[in-house]
């Protein structure tokens, strides 16, 4: 039976009214608002946890440091943080550099180090992926190489290239290839076949599909290896730097504490902290970015 809405507009030529909206849109709507509310309140609280986890290291800092009374042992955190501002913009020794220099020359090896290992260790695991004589060929020299650590290259690098930029750069990309090659063949390999043979029937070529699709598909595991490789990046620079360097945070380091000045070891150290987060929340941005539902 017609309604009276149906009845209007075949009478009048006039639209009738639209449909109301049905009442599971609306739950929908709701249960993915609480939703995000629920992961807001959180984030929230995982913040304020961790905030009150670093408030109470610091306060636990402060109190040995006033038990022990030995500054050269343990300085106090208020020591520690007028040596960071101090050193902040004044050179130690007085031939050296100041500590935001030796920060940006430290981030600048991790850059560079970081960025070639990176692409290099994406290409491999591409080309392992997409060929299985590849995968022959390079797998057994990975695995050979992803349980030595970096730091067992230190002696032979400085025998081979100095103690130059190129020794610390490559050491970095020793860490970083084999932990980015191992991720990208695990990611590339969680992608369905059907999103590569469908990209293949409408015409893409063996290198568009690889690049447009299954490394576009596998982003977020390999930004996760990513962040893994990282944290070794900054043991292997800080590590080189110590060794043979004569700028960087680990020299910064390594001079301090030859002069026994515990609270400038420390300010290298908390500056480390501190790139190393800032590096870790850069790269988790992109990974939102390639993973839009971890916002929901």
């Amino acid at each position: 039976m017609p309604t009276v809405d149906q009845i209007f507009s075949e009478r009048t030529g006039l639209p009738s009214a639209p449909d109301p909206v049905p009442a599971a849109y609306w739950a929908e709507q709701a249960d993915l608002a609480a939703y995000r509310r629920d992961r807001r309140r959180a984030r929230t609280r995982r913040l304020v946890t961790g905030a009150l986890g670093l408030a109470a290291l610091a306060g636990i800092w402060q109190l040995v440091a006033m038990l022990l009374r030995d500054p050269v042992f343990l300085p106090s955190v208020s020591q520690t943080v007028a040596s960071f501002v101090h050193y902040f913009g004044r050179p130690y020794p007085a031939q050296g550099q100041p500590l935001w220099f030796d920060a940006l020359t430290s981030l600048r090896r991790i850059l560079i180090g970081f960025t070639a290992g990176t692409v290099i260790g994406v290409a491999l695991g591409a080309a392992m992926t997409a060929s299985r004589v590849a995968r022959h060929l390079i797998d057994p020299v990975i695995e050979v190489l992803r349980p030595l650590p970096p730091l067992a290259f230190i002696p032979l690098f400085i025998i081979w290239l100095g103690i130059g930029e190129l020794p610390k750069v490559v050491l970095i990309m020793i860490g970083v290839i084999p932990i980015m090659t191992v991720t990208t063949v695990a990611s590339l390999d969680e992608v369905p076949d059907d999103l590569r043979l469908c990209a293949r029937t409408l015409g893409a070529s063996p290198c568009y599909t690889m690049l447009r699709v299954q490394i576009r598909a596998a982003l977020p595991g390999i930004l996760t290896g990513m962040r893994i490789s990282m944290a070794g990046a900054w043991t292997s620079i800080v590590a080189a730097e110590l060794i043979a360097a004569t700028s960087g945070l680990g020299y910064l380091i390594m001079q301090a504490g030859d002069y026994l000045n515990t609270a400038l070891v420390f300010s290298g150290i908390i500056a480390i902290a501190i790139l190393g987060l800032t590096l870790d929340a850069c790269l988790r941005g992109l990974l939102l970015l390639a993973d839009p539902s971890r916002r929901r």
